[in-house]
């Protein structure tokens, strides 16, 4: 604080903010007149101004519009609170608000003066520590009490760095400092001096114009003139209306008005009165009242003055369309009568061509039509058909119960009831196909076809719906009506044209020189207008009937009946279709049951392949011996050798030649006991059918191993033994599998179950097909026999063309079953990752768990888990591999409760002893099962030998 040059210096000040009870801010009565210009001003420069943006600069001036009289003051910014909010403070008067960037304007250079208020402070007092909020708002609203709207003399005593002026401040012989103390809403300082003067602790002036604005000031209720103490509202006139408010969206802070101010021309010193103040204030406001209005109704004269102009340019434009109107009437009017008759004729043409073409269908007359081709030529359930249906269940009953009987003597008495429904079934077949020989059913047929499409190509694909007569009879109701309506538009057309016509012949007279009747003009003539306007109208309205779109309500009528007539046309195709079928396999039934009815087909043919094999296979096992004889004697013939070597591959090639015709004869016995004769395995064990038929078509009981010129195949022998030998000069593997009396069967199932699916694939799906299967006589095992083909198993492959990652993923055929298993990332185009492997894990997991269930997927191809019933823990896998990939790892998946084993509990010695007990025990059941089965072997080949 600096000790001011004018010590003891007095002012005359009133004033205009109080901020606590020792400071506030006053103005000069010295510049009153600055005041008022300052507001004229603003009041022209501010509403044009531009607002402002960007950074506010604190130390510069702008004009703010007071949110209360809504006029424009000059302010400084305190503090920016927000991108649109900033605390500003009326520099004039000295109070602060809260305004939008909208409402601050740059203003001229010429306005960018020092402030008229100054901020003062009572001289030797502070306001005291730990103060609560009620007291600081009592003492501020002490001070203004003292200090609003009233001349005070300041002592100035010094000047703080911040501008603040120290002074002693006098109301009359009344020293306001001490009445602020006196009232303890102040403490005198401890300390004072001309170079420290006592002041308490100040905070940043943003902060406390803050606080202000959130704490209201009460009323000043003792005030005589009900002046309320609130903030000032200037206006530019520089009347000020006071009042009391706690606002939130200006602040709640003190301020005064100006109106005390703003006045005329004051000297220091002067005694003028307070009332003479505010009569020159009155006078000043009502002359720039009457200046506006002046102002106004000026513009207003100028407005009105513009608007007569254009009402007058109007109105010459408004006369000149007119002239131009009646003009245009003036020639039309010459050519009347011949341009009505042009347009009368243009439409007459136009209705002709309409009724030239076919406008039935607007009134469903091809429905109609359709339905009676569907009445008259309805093809219904044939009587016979009914019947012969009633035997193929009984014939397909009499068939399983054959299939599954097991003893011989059952087996006869089952295929005579069979043979007795059999004659009965032929004797229907016959009627059933002399019946339908009988009718024409392709062309019923294509009749139909033909019908559905000329109506699909007019009215496109139908809805779907259940049959209703309502919808048919609803249908012929509208028809009828549309009908009639339009039957009465076309008869008055017909009649206004006749009309026409009729008064055309009779006015040939009227204008014919050589009649010499007397005809009158006026009734002849006269009625021609009338005339003309019936035949425009009957016209006109038939064109409307014809070429105006149908309604929502004729559309949906024809719609559905259109969707009746395609269910009926559907399900007459469907009933011609299973009759059709079913006279196919009546026509396959009697040409393959006429040649064994009553009979059973032999197996004569496949026992005598049998024996020609038998023979073939002694011959080539003896031949095998020489051969060996002859490589192990010291004195060998090479050409000898060679001869036996060319012998013994041409009699394996017949053998194998003859087990291709033993397996065509099993294919044909086959098919018979599938489709006819299901008895043959019961009747002919023999022949081992049932076997065959187990196996698929894939298990010999001819193809044994020594049979075979067979070498190991080390590098491919990783797991189980492989051997590599020639068939027909084919190279192929034998695959040896380890089997017993138990594994056996389910062995010849599973290669079956895969023969098939390779079978039905065929060589889409990629899988390595299977030629035969047979059982080693001589040791417990199962061979299957498969192609061989060199370098192509996938280490080799890999070796000689190894594939990156992505060229991995992109070449295999992502799909298993009709489930997808590409991510919807590497679907866009993605390159692949973890997670859409994790993507293909997871659908491989759901296939693998729901078997061949029917997928439900979303728009973006992904399987829907939900619909499934599937343990919890591996549902909850498949969400997380399929739905929330992002945040699964392989190590996760690997620890899965799905794939942990439940713990098992620490088993005793006793337990253990117990166990291997029962282990030795089935250990030794096996060898004993074991030899039986080869026991049993050998006994079955010398039986069948």
């Amino acid at each position: 604080m600096d000790e001011d040059t004018h010590y003891n210096k007095v002012e005359d000040v009133v004033g205009s903010h109080v901020e606590d009870a020792v400071t506030f801010w006053a103005q000069s009565i010295d510049r009153n007149k600055d005041i008022v210009k300052i507001g004229f001003s603003l009041s022209e420069a501010c509403p044009h101004a531009n607002s402002v943006f960007g950074n506010l600069d604190p130390k510069k001036i702008y004009g703010g519009l007071f949110s209360e009289d809504k006029c424009w003051y000059r302010c400084k910014v305190l503090k920016v609170i927000s991108d649109e909010k900033c605390l500003v403070r009326y520099i004039d008067y000295g109070n602060t608000e809260i305004l939008n960037r909208s409402d601050i304007v740059e203003i001229p250079s010429e306005l960018q003066f020092s402030s008229v208020a100054k901020k003062y402070r009572l001289w030797g007092l502070q306001i005291p520590s730990g103060q609560e909020v009620t007291q600081f708002d009592q003492g501020r609203t002490f001070l203004g009490s003292l200090i609003f709207e009233k001349e005070i003399k300041m002592r100035i005593k010094a000047t703080s760095q911040d501008g603040t002026v120290i002074a002693q401040a006098e109301y009359g012989s009344v020293d306001i400092g001490e009445e602020v103390a006196k009232k303890g809403f102040a403490e005198k300082c401890k300390l004072t001096s001309s170079t420290n003067i006592c002041e308490e602790k100040k905070s940043d002036p943003a902060q406390l114009a803050l606080r202000n604005l959130k704490s209201p000031i009460p009323l000043w209720g003792h005030r005589s003139n009900q002046s309320n103490f609130s903030r000032p509202k200037p206006r530019l006139s520089g009347r000020l209306s006071v009042d009391l408010k706690n606002e939130s969206d200006a602040g709640n802070h003190v301020t005064f008005p100006k109106e005390s101010l703003a006045v005329g021309d004051f000297k220091l010193g002067s005694n003028v009165s307070l009332a003479k103040i505010k009569q020159d204030q009155k006078l000043i406001e009502e002359n720039e009242k009457l200046k506006t209005e002046k102002e106004v109704l000026l513009e207003s004269y100028k407005a009105l003055e513009s608007k007569v102009e254009q009402t007058a340019r109007e109105l010459q434009q408004e006369k000149a369309n007119t002239m131009d109107l009646t003009k245009h009437l003036e020639s039309t009017l010459k050519t009347r009568i011949g341009t009505r008759m042009k347009n009368l004729a243009a439409k007459v043409e136009i209705l002709k061509e309409i009724r030239r073409v076919n406008i039935n269908v607007r009134f469903g007359d091809d429905l109609s039509e359709a339905m009676q081709v569907l009445d008259e030529g309805c093809f219904t359930t044939l009587p016979s058909m009914n019947e012969l249906e009633i035997l193929w269940a009984e014939y397909n009953l009499a068939q399983e119960k054959i299939q599954t009987c097991g003893n011989v003597t059952e087996g006869n008495i089952l295929i005579a009831e069979r043979n007795e429904v059999q004659q009965k079934l032929y004797m229907a077949v016959e009627v059933f196909i002399l019946e339908v020989d009988e009718l024409l059913l392709n062309k019923r047929l294509k009749t139909l076809k033909d019908l559905s499409a000329s109506l699909e190509a007019v009215y496109g694909p139908a809805k779907e719906g259940t049959h209703s007569e309502d919808i048919l009879r609803k249908f012929y109701d509208w028809k009828c009506d549309k009908r009639e309506e339009f039957t009465k538009i076309r008869s008055e057309t017909e009649a206004s044209l006749q009309r026409l016509v009729a008064w055309f012949q009779s006015t040939l007279k009227v204008f014919d020189l050589s009649v010499e009747e007397p005809a009158s003009s006026d009734d002849t003539v006269g009625n021609i207008d009338e005339i003309l306007e019936k035949t425009e109208s009957c016209l006109c309205k038939e064109l409307e009937v014809s070429l105006i779109e149908q309604g929502d309500t004729d559309k949906e009528i024809i719609l559905d009946t259109y969707g009746q007539v395609l269910q009926k046309i559907r399900s007459e195709e469907r009933l011609i279709a299973s009759v059709q079928a079913k006279y196919k396999d009546s026509v396959e039934f009697k040409k393959q049951i006429i040649e064994c009815l009553n009979k059973s087909p032999s197996v004569d043919h496949l026992l005598s392949i049998k024996k020609t094999l038998k023979g073939l296979k002694a011959r080539l096992r003896w031949k095998l011996v020489e051969k060996s004889n002859l490589e192990e004697s010291d004195d060998h013939d090479g050409s000898e050798i060679e001869k036996i070597k060319r012998e013994v591959i041409q009699l394996r090639n017949s053998v194998f030649q003859e087990i291709y015709h033993e397996r065509e004869e099993y294919e044909k016995l086959n098919s018979l006991a599938q489709k006819w004769f299901p008895e043959l395995p019961l009747l002919h064990p023999e022949i081992g059918l049932l076997k065959y038929m187990n196996s698929g078509g894939l298990l010999t009981m001819s193809l044994e191993r020594d049979l075979l010129d067979a070498e190991p195949m080390k590098e491919l022998s990783s797991k189980r033994p492989l051997v590599c030998s020639e068939i027909n000069g084919q190279v192929i593997l034998l695959k040896g599998y380890s089997v017993d009396v138990d594994t056996e069967a389910r062995v010849i199932r599973r290669a079956a179950t895969y023969h098939r699916a390779s079978r039905d694939a065929k060589e889409e799906s990629g899988l390595l097909p299977l030629k035969f299967l047979f059982l080693c006589k001589s040791d417990p095992m199962a061979y299957l026999v498969v192609p061989y083909y060199p370098r192509a198993n996938l280490s080799a492959v890999q070796a000689s063309m190894p594939l990156t990652s992505d060229s991995q993923r992109a070449s295999v055929n992502m799909m298993v079953g009709d489930l997808s298993l590409m991510s919807p990332e590497l679907k866009m185009g993605k390159p692949p990752s973890a997670s859409s492997d994790l993507y293909a894990y997871g659908c491989l997991l759901l296939w693998l768990s729901v078997q061949n269930q029917e997928f439900e997927t979303n728009e973006d191809g992904i399987p829907k888990v939900d619909q499934f019933h599937l343990d919890d823990n591996v549902k909850s896998l498949l969400c997380s591999l399929i739905y929330c990939r992002s945040s699964m790892t392989a190590e996760q998946v690997l620890n899965a409760e799905c794939f942990l084993l439940p713990k098992e509990k620490p088993i005793s010695n006793a337990e253990k002893d117990a166990e291997y007990t029962q282990y030795k025990k089935e250990e030794e059941l096996k060898v004993e099962n074991l030899d039986k089965y080869k026991e049993k072997t050998r006994s079955g080949e010398a039986n069948f030998d």
